[in-house]
């Protein structure tokens, strides 16, 4: 055994000695390098891309790698290296030069400018066949992705003297494909209505006008899959599956996106545990086993994974565990699972540079504010993770890449943050009718102006009794304090002469900020100042018309919003607590408002969502005086439904007038189990109890204080004309004077 190990590690090494042998015996030392045929391209620059000099050595190798170096450049066409006689012979054919590229067909500039990102060939550089076709397919996929599926391209190439070219694109746009249907197949547990509210495609219909949601786009549809996802795991479906996405082709040209959805089994929460360092402090972490013990039992969801691991990511942080690296093991036991999560401590490296690449927009601070960690600092897994994380939330980018590259010889760590922008513009068109009258809402928002982060909107909204006029100008990390800052300029007219006798013309700024004060819990302050016009008809009471005339007030606000919700939109559980004052500081009347709402969802069983929510508002003045007019209260209309808007409560003669404190509560529950098979309606029944009472300015109107209640059944329902919701109610208790509305519905819209 021991021979025959002898006989061939012998063979072997005669194997790799002849090997070394045999390639060396070939290399030669170059003499002389000759460079022919290049005209514009000097020598000493093809030289410096073969990277050979005088005296090198020469195999048939490195022959191969001069000539595959070449080629990468783009510069030449056809490339002969030869090797003779200890002469090294480089002989090239130069590509034209790219004098002038033509785009016929489009003149949109926002189009071009899409469909051109990353084409190789520009004006001034060297042409190439290959590359000329690769950029025609980048085109037309780039124009699907706009939405023109039956987009046709021919390029002429037209090879004029001294070796340069002209290139034209011939573009035939054709129609944008549309979406006439949206159908989602499968397992998909919930209804279309549902699930066409996650998406962000839309059905075409003929007031979308305005959208661009309607067209058949694969990064949109990309996104669809992604939310559609995220949706069905913050719901228990941790093995959702969106099995396949497609788009068919009707005999007029437009297209049914079709979502086929597994969703699956439901999964739950088991046993959560925390598994930390010996040398950390388990009592800090209470927190988060509490978490745990409230967790368990209840549906799967990756939103409540966030939560922990947030919680972990602070107090790891507060307590200074700098190196340190966060994980989740799962354990899955039939439709339970377990979840160990554990720290790690890592080994100890520090930030060498941080760099940012992309952002031709965005300014680089802008992005910077959202890194946790900064050059110089120690490395945290948990806080590069947050800062990308951050970034991206911006909304700023179509894409965000990192790359975190690591120095093992000085124990550094560079990070990378590559972007790509997107247009951060938006247009919104709005409109409704209904019981109580229509509306209309146009807005024009930026949310990223001139690259600073910084949010711009106007907007104007109409409706029956007034018309109202806003801009805005919201900065989300006001001189670098992480607290934004807004600031409003509105004006409007509320003419209520018809059914509370007087008219008000209000114009007035406010600046205030808001931040997050604690976990869950924001704090706002602001303040504004307001002037307003006053007046009176012929069916105003003799105490009314004393208060026409024009008023200067200014108020301190200041709010706290405790937000416990899984999610703000399509909210299923969890509360929220708000209270908000009005304090006057230049006033006539003095009037103090205050606000409280609260808010708590429940699903108590597969589907549904109840709520229960209680609502108070408060005008009196501090100095004893009355109240104006226009800062009367009046029942919001989803808080009394059975009764008409603004026809509630004290009544001056045939005016209502409101009261000086109103209150309420609500409460409702969906189900779903009446027409399961009916994909675009869905079914309520709820309950409004409310009361609008007192008048400072005469006693003998302060009768009104009755609970007005009401039960009823609602429904929303995706119709042709857009959403449609409407209710029928029995109202239980009003006072003789209230106005009572059994029907009421709304169908309203977006065109944008």
């Amino acid at each position: 055994m021991c021979r025959t190990f002898l006989i061939i590690k012998l063979y072997l090494s005669i194997f790799f000695i002849n090997l070394f042998v045999i390639t060396n015996s070939y290399s030669e030392p170059i003499d002389k390098i000759i460079i022919d045929g290049n005209e514009r391209i000097t020598s000493e620059t093809i030289q410096m891309f073969s990277n050979v000099n005088n005296g090198d050595q020469i195999n048939s190798n490195i022959l191969n790698q001069i000539t595959k170096s070449l080629y990468e450049t783009n510069f030449f066409s056809n490339v002969s290296v030869i090797f003779e006689n200890n002469i090294l012979k480089i002989n090239v054919i130069e590509n034209p030069i790219i004098q002038n590229i033509n785009y016929e067909g489009i003149k949109s500039t926002d189009l071009k400018e899409k469909i051109l990102k990353n084409i190789k060939l520009k004006e001034r550089i060297s042409y190439n066949d290959y590359l000329l076709k690769k950029d025609k397919e980048i085109i037309t996929l780039n124009l699907r992705n706009e939405g023109y599926y039956f987009s046709k391209i021919e390029v002429d190439t037209n090879f004029l003297e001294d070796n340069k070219v002209d290139i034209q694109y011939n573009i035939n746009l054709g129609n944008k494909s549309k979406i006439k249907k949206i159908t989602f197949i499968g397992n998909k547990i919930f209804k279309d209505k549902k699930l066409k509210n996650i998406i962000i495609s839309e059905e075409s219909k003929f007031w979308k006008f305005l959208s661009n949601k309607k067209y058949l786009n694969q990064n949109i549809i990309n996104l669809d899959v992604s939310l559609l996802k995220n949706f069905y795991l913050n719901k228990g479906y941790y093995g959702v599956q969106i099995r396949s996405t497609f788009a068919k082709m009707d005999e007029t040209g437009n297209f049914e996106l079709v979502y086929n959805i597994d969703a699956k089994e439901k999964f739950f929460f088991n046993n959560l545990a925390l598994k930390i360092p010996d040398d950390f402090n388990r009592e800090n972490y209470k927190k988060v086993t509490k978490l745990f013990s409230d967790l368990k039992g209840k549906n799967y969801s990756i939103y409540s994974i966030e939560k922990i691991l947030e919680k972990i990511e602070t107090i790891s942080i507060q307590d200074e565990y700098e190196s340190i690296k966060a994980t989740v093991e799962e354990n899955i036991v039939q439709n339970k699972i377990d979840l160990l999560f554990e720290i790690k401590e890592t080994e100890r490296y520090f930030v060498d540079r941080i760099n940012i690449f992309g952002n031709n927009v965005t300014q680089e601070n802008v992005i910077r504010n959202q890194f946790e960690i900064d050059e110089g600092d120690p490395f945290n897994d948990i806080l590069a993770k947050k800062s990308i994380n951050g970034v991206k939330a911006l909304g700023f980018f179509d894409n965000v890449q990192d790359e975190i590259i690591t120095d093992e010889i000085n124990k550094t760590k560079i990070i990378n943050l590559s972007v790509t922008e997107k247009p951060t513009g938006e247009i919104l068109a709005g409109a409704g009718i209904g019981t109580s009258g229509g509306s209309a809402t146009f807005s024009v928002k930026e949310n990223n102006y001139l690259g600073k982060g910084v949010g711009l909107q106007a907007s104007t909204t109409i409706d029956d009794n007034s018309i109202k006029g806003k801009f805005a100008i919201s900065n989300p990390n006001f001189l670098n304090s992480d607290k934004t800052a807004r600031f409003l300029l509105e004006s409007s007219e509320t003419d209520l002469l018809k059914t509370s006798g007087y008219k008000s013309n209000k114009t007035g700024v406010s600046a205030g900020t808001n931040f997050e004060y604690y976990e869950d819990l924001s704090l706002g302050f602001g303040q504004s100042f307001f002037y307003e016009s006053i007046d009176t008809n012929s069916t105003a009471s003799n105490r009314q018309k004393t208060q026409e005339g024009d008023y200067w007030d200014s108020f301190l606000k200041f709010d706290v919003d405790y937000d416990k919700r899984n999610q703000k939109y399509q909210t299923s559980s969890g509360f929220r607590s708000f209270y908000s004052a009005n304090i006057p500081i230049i006033s006539e009347t003095n009037t103090l408002t205050n606000t409280y709402s609260y808010s708590v969802y429940e699903e108590l069983y597969e589907n549904n969502v109840s709520k229960f929510s209680f609502f108070a508002r408060t005008a009196r003045s501090v100095s004893g005086d009355d109240v104006k007019l226009s800062e009367r209260l009046f029942l919001p209309e989803n808080k009394l439904r059975g009764f008409e808007r603004g026809k509630t409560g004290p009544k001056d003669g045939e005016d209502f007038i409101g009261g000086n404190y109103i209150s309420s509560i609500n409460i409702s529950s969906t189900l779903p189990q009446i027409l399961p098979n009916s994909q675009n309606t869905d079914f309520l029944v709820f309950f409004d109890a409310a009361n609008i009472w007192y008048v400072d300015y005469d006693q003998q109107l302060n009768s009104s204080n009755k609970i007005r209640s009401s039960i009823g059944v609602g429904i929303d329902m995706f119709t042709i004309l857009g959403p449609l919701n409407f209710s029928l109610s029995q109202p239980l208790t009003k006072k003789r004077t209230d106005i009572t509305e059994r029907f009421r519905f709304n169908l309203g819209t977006t065109f944008w």
